[in-house]
């Protein structure tokens, strides 16, 4: 690994494990008001899968929906720079992006990475590229919502990555896996990696 990835890696690992050793509730106002600093990211050995799933590809068109803090961004993007692809994060709230391209930028790998801020299923309608890897990580009751929007554009091969699926779960996780695997072409299955992992490959 490069030096620069692996001090960025180490500062998220030390913010993950200060945060699950102390963990603070939801700020007022929720999903939709206050600022919400909680990393709650993927994992190590989440993100390892991610990065492996994703180099493996060939220069391949990377979407991550759902910023957050950049942690999983950080693996996608090394992944892009590996194979020569490029990655684009979405991202509802400003300062949760700009975090993320910050520490993006101390590893060396901000540009191989589009941020945008806003609506994810407005921005992905408005991609005029198609998508060879996928990682769905934010509001579960999006998931659903996303898969339609972003079906249409998978290039044949396309990995599609969509997290909880085990833990929290729930009826909108239940709802994507019924939803994905009842796509045409589409082969899924559900793996016990990190909070559980529902891995989906478009094959037309």
């Amino acid at each position: 690994m490069d030096v620069r990835f692996e001090a960025v890696l180490d500062y998220y690992h030390d913010r993950i494990h200060q945060e699950r050793a102390n963990p603070s509730p939801m700020p007022e106002g929720g999903r939709d008001g206050g600022n919400d600093y909680r990393m709650r990211a993927v994992g190590r050995q989440t993100g390892e899968l991610l990065n492996v799933l994703a180099r493996n590809l060939e220069q391949p068109n990377i979407l991550e929906i759902g910023t957050s803090f950049g942690y999983s961004g950080l693996w996608l993007a090394d992944a892009a720079r590996q194979s020569g692809g490029q990655m684009t994060t979405l991202e509802m709230h400003a300062y949760k992006s700009e975090f993320a391209k910050t520490k993006h930028e101390e590893a060396g790998l901000a540009q191989f990475v589009d941020y945008k801020i806003g609506d994810a299923v407005e921005h992905i309608e408005k991609l005029d590229i198609g998508i060879d890897f996928i990682l769905l990580d934010l509001w579960k009751d999006m998931y659903v919502p996303c898969l339609e929007a972003f079906y249409p554009k998978l290039n044949p091969g396309a990995i599609i990555v969509a997290d909880n699926i085990i833990r929290p779960g729930g009826d909108s996780v239940k709802a994507y896996v019924k939803a994905v695997r009842a796509k045409p072409n589409i082969n899924s299955v559900t793996l016990p990696v990190g909070t559980g992992l529902e891995i989906s490959r478009y094959e037309p």
